[in-house]
């Protein structure tokens, strides 16, 4: 039996297997991205941001004083309510955030606070496994998975990576990602390059803005993880998985936002939504 000129009831059946595998492998990757936003001192668990000056400060609910020496470190002051690695601060302590990496993590009871170092400016992060936006998390809402989402992408690199500039959520702040090459492909007929930035395990990240963002997707832009490009160059885009950046789930984060040329003409309807 055929069902539509020159596909047999086979085909439609390896067709709809094959979709629900897919379907599958991506429900998977999404609950395992969930589950680690869940973490006790993951995104979700951030309640305050405050940035550091010169002068030793105490924080409301944090116990010590906390200060920026002016030369790339943070000096904490405590009676053993709080510690660095398991080992309690009695007097004072010295921490040294590196810019643009996670924070140096001091525990504060089951809290955690970061240190952190963006540019030239120090803050804390408080990472509070009983916040509100972790307790009662019910999931990221995203667009039904959709195979024609994934793409092949021309990966063109350039002679050699270079740091660019790109904004911040948080006005003042700046970031420095590494750009290591520009990837083109087309989506409904219409041609797309984004500048790709340095990605995990040798891979490439797109951080991106579309005609999604602002409107059903968050604003400030969302990034997909790719691998590396293969021997001919290319490399594949799955924006069934593109996420979030922490800017989206709270209000404490310090998100890069993405580069000004990576404004996509088509509206990326897959992936993570507001």
């Amino acid at each position: 039996m055929t069902t539509t000129a020159g596909t047999t009831a086979a085909d439609t059946t390896a067709d709809t297997t094959d979709g629900q595998a897919f379907a599958a492998e991506w429900a998977a990757w999404h609950a395992a991205r969930e589950e680690e936003l869940r973490a006790p001192h993951g995104w979700l668990s951030l309640t305050a941001l405050h940035w550091l000056d010169e002068h030793a400060t105490a924080f409301p609910q944090l116990p010590g004083t906390w200060r920026a020496t002016g030369d790339g470190g943070v000096e904490i002051s405590a009676n053993g309510e709080l510690a660095v690695g398991g080992a309690p601060i009695r007097g004072t302590s010295r921490v040294e955030p590196v810019d643009g990496l996670p924070g140096v993590l001091v525990e504060a009871g089951e809290r955690r606070v970061e240190v952190i170092r963006r540019t030239d400016s120090y803050g804390l992060r408080v990472r509070d496994p009983q916040a509100p936006t972790r307790t009662a998390f019910a999931g990221v809402p995203a667009f039904p998975v959709d195979p024609r989402w994934v793409v092949r992408a021309r990966f063109t690199p350039y002679p050699q990576p270079k740091k660019i500039t790109v904004g911040a959520v948080v006005d003042g702040l700046q970031h420095f990602p590494t750009a290591v090459g520009t990837v083109a492909f087309e989506i409904d007929g219409q041609r797309q390059e984004l500048i790709a930035l340095a990605g995990r395990d040798g891979g490439l990240a797109l951080h991106f803005r579309d005609a999604t963002s602002g409107v059903t997707t968050y604003g400030g832009g969302r990034i997909v993880q790719v691998g590396a490009p293969d021997e001919t160059g290319y490399v594949t885009v799955d924006f069934n998985r593109v996420v979030n950046l922490p800017c989206a789930l709270t209000a404490y984060a310090t998100c890069p936002l993405p580069p000004e040329e990576n404004r996509l003409t088509v509206a990326i309807e897959a992936g993570e939504r507001s």
